[in-house]
């Protein structure tokens, strides 16, 4: 034990030491550092000897902390062909995500007032359904003039936004939801099965190769799927196709800040590529690419957009105090331990990286124009 204990006190004396200590210095100045340092030494010793349990449980947690580290720092879900089905699939059937985030696998929305107050104090699951109505209203779709739409919700996840929206535009609107993952699909009809929702389907499919016929409905709708798309260009373009002449495109994404100007640095680059690995998304791009795509298409007006960085980013730190506040979603699931760590602590890299504007929440608006305009 007081071998270790040695050992701990001597790293952590080592990480803790100016780079100075490690530089060839004038012989007197040297002699003087060398004293000073010989003092530190024999006090750090002189503590050790003194106090080995105490040193050997610093030692402990500082080795620890930094093993962890290593670890969640160590990105474990990387993106390939299959991963965000088989991803989606696992966190549907653990009903984790379920349990804290409701019906709905995206970040709320909470106004000024809110956050003045603190964010814990608002419902975490209200603040979903507050951001599907500011996302109605940002995409101009009101629940009376667009009464009976037909409407597509690309990346369903299984259907809170689906079944939100059929029921809001009522029973001569049919919603139709799309995502890779069967047990989504799967879930999502259930749910709708129990509200009684019959204009709510959803179906396997990608949204890169849509099956749907051109111009088939009047509202397209995506929230937080574009991120997953290993193809930007393809995700706008199919969204653009099946979009009716005269229909509304809404869609919310993770970006990434434009670069062009100020190019990433090392450690936005860093940060980038764990939070692509983490979480099994190809990559991210920023608003005004975003926005170049969808005018590329020349099917659209004029595109609105906003960053919604400021109503949505307590989400990210609100995510994981549910699960500090009530732990019974995972807790007799010790299987899924180290997966919930490695989520909260992508959930705080996530906060971090849009608080320091590395990451944007881009909002999207924009009609297509009709044929004879």
């Amino acid at each position: 034990m007081r071998t270790f204990a040695s050992a701990a006190a001597a790293g952590s004396f080592l990480l803790a030491a100016p780079s100075s200590a490690f530089t060839t210095q004038p012989r007197q100045q040297q002699s003087s550092s060398t004293a000073l340092s010989m003092g530190l030494k024999t006090q750090i010793v002189s503590k050790v000897v003194q106090n080995p349990i105490t040193a050997a449980v610093a030692g402990t947690a500082l080795v620890g902390t930094a093993a962890v580290k290593v670890v969640l720092d160590r990105p474990s879900r990387t993106y390939n062909e299959n991963s965000v089905a088989e991803e989606y699939d696992a966190w549907t059937q653990d009903g984790i995500l379920e349990y804290y985030w409701g019906e709905h696998i995206h970040l709320g929305y909470y106004d000024e007032e809110e956050m003045k107050n603190g964010y814990k104090k608002k419902d975490f699951i209200q603040a979903k359904y507050d951001f599907i109505d500011e996302m109605m209203t940002f995409g101009g779709i009101d629940a009376e003039a667009d009464k009976g739409a037909k409407v597509l919700d690309v990346g369903c996840g299984f259907g809170g936004t689906s079944r939100y929206l059929a029921d809001k535009l009522g029973p001569k609107a049919d919603v139709t939801g799309i995502t890779l993952s069967p047990n989504q699909v799967k879930r999502g009809t259930e749910l709708a099965e129990e509200r009684g929702l019959s204009n709510a389907k959803f179906m396997v499919m990608n949204a890169l190769e849509m099956d749907f016929p051109d111009n088939s409905f009047d509202i397209v709708w995506a929230c937080e799927s574009g991120e997953h798309m290993p193809d930007k260009e393809a995700y706008i373009n199919e969204m653009m196709r099946v979009l009716k002449p005269g229909g509304k495109f809404v869609m919310a994404t993770w970006c990434q800040r434009d670069d062009r100007e100020v190019p990433f640095d090392k450690k936005d680059k860093r940060d980038l590529r764990f939070l692509y690995e983490e979480w099994t998304h190809p990559y991210f791009i920023s608003i005004e690419a975003y926005e170049e795509l969808i005018d590329t298409t020349k099917l659209m007006g004029s595109v609105k957009t906003a960053d919604w960085c400021e109503p949505t980013i307590a989400s990210w730190r609100h995510s994981i105090w549910v699960g500090v506040y009530d732990p019974r979603g995972f807790i007799f699931k010790p299987t899924k331990y180290l997966k919930c760590a490695r989520d909260a602590y992508c959930l705080e890299r996530m906060h971090r990286a849009f608080k320091r504007g590395l990451m944007e929440y881009g909002m999207f608006a924009a009609t297509k124009a009709k044929k004879d305009e």
